[in-house]
């Protein structure tokens, strides 16, 4: 059996006196999708960030493709982890062509081979190649989401960290972003790391995901359990019962 792509080992982080994750750990297997949920405030948003090397105060051991990680991340980090965030339009500039957005990231790591990696990014993703010279305000919120999963694409790294990658989408258009991410996760042999807080979502996209509350770890589950709605602790099973209400609703 391959090395975890992810090792945790009780991590900490605080801002000022507020301690917002609290001695969590947990493995990540290469090639496998694993989730964080929990409501708002519970940490998992957090935890991501460290990962990303976007949060630099932070105690615990992270190791990611069995390098133990700095609090400051290289280039070859950056290059191998990429990170989706919840807001596409947020992560896009306003004023940039999607063509600069997709090249910038190129760019910045100094790699030469830009024409081929750009049009398979787009092409992934599924978006016509004439978007290129498109601006994000061109777009629906699907293809922004869309362009914001290639710009990550054109590293060809190794590690998704995805925060509520959809949450911010019509639901009408939630289902095709999700596929199209777990098509990606099989082609490009991916490894994810999704962050939701909506059980659904991640029951749809995980193996096996860890339930977060007050900064702790709670639950760690299989998608067999959650699909089977025996989670062992009481918030866990409050979770899926208020994910469910909210559909049902909708």
């Amino acid at each position: 059996m391959s090395a975890p792509a992810v090792i945790v080992d009780r991590l900490n982080v605080s801002f000022g006196s507020s301690h917002v994750v609290r001695d969590v750990s947990f493995e990540v297997a290469e090639g496998e999708s694993y989730g964080i949920v929990g409501e708002s405030g519970s940490g998992k948003s957090t935890v991501l960030r460290v990962l990303a090397g976007l949060n630099q105060e932070w105690g615990g051991a992270v190791t990611i493709f069995g390098k133990a990680q700095p609090k400051v991340r290289d280039k070859a980090f950056h290059r191998a982890v990429q990170m989706v965030f919840q807001d596409p339009y947020g992560s896009l500039h306003p004023k940039k062509t999607l063509d600069d957005a997709l090249a910038e990231p190129l760019a910045i790591h100094g790699i030469g081979d830009a024409e081929r990696r750009i049009a398979r990014a787009l092409s992934d993703v599924g978006l016509p190649s004439a978007f290129r010279y498109r601006y994000p305000h061109q777009l629906s919120g699907g293809q922004r989401q869309r362009v914001a999963i290639a710009r990550a694409l054109v590293l060809e790294p190794t590690l998704f960290l995805l925060d509520e990658p959809t949450s911010a989408l019509d639901v009408s258009i939630q289902a095709e972003v999700l596929n199209l991410l777990q098509a990606l996760r099989q082609e490009r042999k991916l490894t994810y790391i999704l962050v939701s807080h909506d059980l659904a979502v991640v029951g749809h996209m995980c193996e096996r995901l860890m339930v977060m509350q007050h900064g702790q770890c709670v639950e760690e589950m299989s998608a067999a359990t959650l699909s089977a709605r025996k989670p062992e602790t009481a918030y866990a099973q409050a979770l899926l019962v208020a994910s469910e209400g909210f559909r049902r609703q909708g």
